[in-house]
Formats: C-alpha cells, structure tokens, sequence
C-alpha cells in the first residue's frame, strides 16, 4: 500500500497539487488521468520519491519494495539486456554480483565462503535460480527475441529499449509498480501483452496512460486530477466518464431545484415582508432561504480540440494502386514485393510490430522515398496529405506558428489561419510562438492544423497519437470516423483503431497480410494467426 498525506506541490504560484490525501491498496490497478499539464506524471515522480513535495508525505507499508518505469533510454548501455531487466529488483541483482566477485577471488578464504553461503541462502528466498528465465519470459512476452538477450543495451533500437525498460519494472513481482505511458512506443501485440500482464498482477499498480482501451482493459480504478485534487472513482476509463458525467448532470438538476425553491421563497418574502399577519411566515422563508447553498458546478479543465478534416474535392473510384514496391533499408529488405489497391471507401490501418516496413511505405507513397523497384500510382481525384512519424524536418526554421501554417493554406489570410489554430488549442500569443520551441504535443496540433486546411482527400498518418493527451486523441478519433475520404495510418491506440478502420494490413518479414475486416476481428481470426506463424517461421512462397 502506498499513500499520499496531505501532498502540495508549488510551482512558482501555481499550485500543482493542494492538500491531496489518498490511498492505493493492493489488488488494484489504478488509472492516473487528467488533462495535459494537470501533473500526472509529476505526481508519478512524488510517489517514486524522485521529487519532494512542497508540502506533506508519501509512505509505503514496511518492507515493500516499489519499481517505476524509467525514460532514460541510454542509462543502461553499458550493460546486457538481461542484466537490465534483473537490476529491476535492486537487491537481487547486488547479490549476484556480490557472489560472483567472491567467487571470482584466487584467495578464496573461510570468511569469503561464509560470507558467500549468507548471500546463497538470501539468493534463494528471492528466486535467484529463477532470475534469468523470468527476465526472459518478460523480454519474450514484450517481443524482445531470445538472440537480443545477451547482446549490450547500446546494440538495441529505441522501440526495442523501451520494451526492456519496461521488462525491468515489470521484474521481480514488486508490491508497488508504476507506469508512465507504459505503452508508448510499443506495438499491439506488446500492448496486449502488457494488458494480460497486469490484469493477473495481484499487487498495486498505477498506470498513466493517454490510451482509452487499455485503461479500460486493466483498471480497477480511476484517479481524477482536475483543480489540484485527486478524486478516485470505482471501475475503469468508461465508468469514470459515466459516473462524472453522471454526477454533473445530478448537480445540475440538484440546482436547478434548489433555484426554483429559491425563486419561490423570494417571491413570498417581497410579497409578504410587509404584511403584518404573515411577516412570521415571511421571517421563517429568509432563514430557511438562507440555508439553501447551490452546488459549485467547475467545468473540467480538459480541453477538447475540434478536428474537422473536410476535402475540398469528392474523391474518385480509382484512388491507389500499388505493385511490386521493394525496398532495402540498411541490408534489410523491409518490403518485398508489395502490391494492393485502394478502394474510395477504405481506411485502412496499418498494424504489427514492424515499424520500419510501415513507415518505409508511408515515405514512399507521401514522394518522401523512391523504391528499388516497383510502382505506385495515386488516382487523377485524389490530394493527399502526409503526416510523418519523425516531424523534426517539418520544424526546422524560425517561422512562428501563423507563418508555419499560412504556406500551406489556400487562402492568404491570417484570421483565417488563426481559425484553425484556434481550432487545435492555439490561442492569443501562441501564433506568435516560433515552432521549433513547440513541445511535441504542440508540434502534433500543429500538423493536425496543416492537414485540415489543406483540404486533401487521403490522408497519410504515421503514429499521429504519439505525444497527444487523451482528449486530442479523442477528438482526432471523431474526426478520422467521420472523414469523407480515404485514410491510411499506422497507430498503437486499440480503440482508435477498431473503431476508425475497415480494413487491416500488416507487414511480417516484408509481405503483406491484407484483410477487409476490423481489427478486433483480425485479432481473432485463427486463420491470420496460422498465417503470421507461418510467415515468420518460412516466408510466404512456402505457405
């Protein structure tokens, strides 16, 4: 268990957090929400203890030990992927390398054997024997593959570390595990595992997250900061939204009942204050008036944006047509021969663990990237617009917002693009704002912004809900469902992606699986998971 007593965080005047006190029990999984800049993750580095509160405490039942998700990908290059996932449990690791010094020695004396036969017997009551094949069991269940397990951290991509950083919070069965945007960066089929994962783990967990199926899937519980206060709430995400739409709406009709009472009792007293035989009556009704207090109804501080994609053309039946695309990124061919055709109707997502074959195809059809061969040919209707993965290219110069967004709308006219800033959060002085300060977050509103007032009637979107909150998620969301045109992306939001598209593709050593259907359907197709099988273990000329 671990609690948060009378917490007050202070930045400058502001206060983050004000006379917090709340409990997390174990069995429970709890969901930390609240809007961008609300101080979730602030709250996260408060309980870990990597930040001190201005006022208040944090304690831990004795004994307990906590593990939190760590950011810094390059902490942990000097040593193995193992070795990595093991420091997880602190203690553990400092006994295996406690023992293996000893062991190491040539004067091995009787006090070294003493002292090697203490930490044998403490080695064993944490599993020691076990430590390798549960780090492995971790490494694999997240997609980090058997050969990467000895290699050196320094060795991995970034997708692939922050999948061992989470394997190291995960190790060892901590009481108290804490996660900050634990899903960030992985793949669907890590995501689901990570799920399955913390709904067995029997001890706390709290989990910030801006992804709405998976606080759904693992939560027992919701934690709400909104005004500096933490306000817990029993269920997940759904429930959450339910119950504090729920508790508004009773307010409100509370109020309005009270302002009717109100109302009344006025109308009797200026009536009836001046009239001799009922001025008891009308003293009774001031007390009893001023006894009435309305509920302080605070809209939430979360702000949604609105995300309208309107093309400025009707689309045509011949959209794209694709044959034979091959490519080598550094000596590995990341599509080999990739053919299909796009309906006028198709939104089609892009799913699966290889990041590189999705974002090679994306480069290529947005003209950023020439195949080794094949074609590609977009139809004489269609205007696409590309939202890249990497956005550093698009924000290199020292435009201000208004300017950056003006060389892409037709119409020359700053109200009109301050209209759609406005329309993604940016007010006031924010269009005056240099874009290569942005926080990423921004940078992706920014982009959005771009896509709108282009107008286009495709749209290319690689990983759009990276660095976006949950109500920019949301928004995005609406406006990909009701999209008149045609949209290919690639997302790690299981929502976002059930509910937006109607057709799957997935990459899996560079061929394609294509599929008209949804993605909760693709998942539990037998058929697809023969066939992903079989394209990892022969390619697909042996199926």
């Amino acid at each position: 268990m671990i609690c948060a007593n009378n917490v007050t965080l202070r930045i400058g005047k502001k206060a983050l957090f004000e006379d917090v006190n709340i409990k997390f029990t174990p069995g429970n999984c709890y969901g930390l929400i609240g809007a961008n800049g609300a101080g979730k993750s602030t709250f996260l580095k408060i309980l870990s203890g990597q930040l001190e509160p201005s006022k208040g405490d944090v304690t831990m039942s004795p004994g307990e030990r906590l593990s939190f998700l760590e950011q810094d990908h390059f902490k942990y290059d000097g040593y193995t992927v193992l070795d990595t996932v093991i420091m997880g449990n602190e203690r553990l690791y400092q006994i295996m390398k406690e023992k293996d010094a000893i062991y190491a020695k040539e004067d091995f004396s009787e006090e070294d054997g003493i002292k090697a036969s203490e930490l044998e017997g403490e080695f064993a009551e944490m599993n020691g024997w076990e430590a390798e094949s549960d780090a492995a069991t971790l490494l694999n269940g997240l997609g980090i593959e058997t050969d990467l397990h000895y290699k050196m951290m320094s060795e991995l991509n970034g997708s692939q570390k922050v999948k061992v950083l989470l394997a190291k919070a995960l190790f060892g069965n901590p009481d108290i595990l804490l996660l900050d945007e634990p899903t960030n960066h992985l793949d669907l089929d890590a995501i689901a595992w990570l799920e399955e994962f913390l709904i067995d783990f029997e001890n706390t967990v709290i989990v910030v997250s801006h992804d709405r199926y998976f606080l759904n899937k693992v939560c027992t519980q919701i934690a709400d900061i909104d005004y500096a206060k933490i306000q817990l709430y029993a269920g997940n995400y759904d429930f959450w939204y339910e119950s504090s739409q729920l508790m508004i709406k009773q307010m409100k009709e509370a109020n309005k009942k009270k302002e009717e009472k109100i109302k009344e009792l006025q109308e009797f007293i200026q009536r009836f204050s001046a009239n001799a035989s009922k001025s008891k009556q009308a003293t009774s009704r001031k007390r009893a008036l001023e006894k009435i207090e309305l509920d302080d109804i605070r809209p939430s501080s979360r702000k949604y944006p609105y995300i309208d994609f309107r093309p400025f053309r009707e689309i045509g039946n011949e959209v794209l047509t694709v044959e034979g695309l091959t490519k080598t990124v550094d000596g590995v061919k990341v599509l080999d021969n990739v053919s299909f055709i796009v309906n006028h109707d198709d939104k089609i997502a892009f799913v699966g663990a290889d990041e590189l074959a999705k974002t090679t195809l994306f480069k290529i059809l947005a003209g950023e990237l020439e195949p080794d061969a094949g074609t590609y040919k977009w139809g004489i209707t269609t205007s696409q617009a590309y939202f890249p993965k990497d956005n550093t290219a698009e924000f290199d110069c020292d435009d201000t917002i208004v300017d950056w967004l003006m060389q892409y709308s037709p119409e020359k006219d700053v109200t009109y693009v301050r209209g759609f800033l406005g329309r993604m959060l940016f007010a006031g002085d924010d269009g005056v704002k240099k874009v290569k300060v942005l926080s990423g977050g921004e940078k992706v509103r920014c982009l959005l912004s771009k896509m709108m007032i282009m107008g286009s009637n495709v749209l290319i979107l690689d990983e759009p809900t990276n660095h976006l909150d949950m109500e920019s998620i949301t928004a995005l969301n609406n406006g990909l469902i009701k999209f008149p045109g045609v949209a290919l992306f690639a997302c790690h939001d299981h929502q976002f992606v059930q509910t937006t598209a109607n057709r799957i593709m997935e990459f899996v050593n560079g061929k394609l699986i294509d599929k008209i259907t949804t993605y909760d359907e693709y998942l539990a197709s037998d058929e697809m998971a023969r066939k992903r099988q079989v394209y990892n273990a022969y390619g697909e000329d042996e199926i």
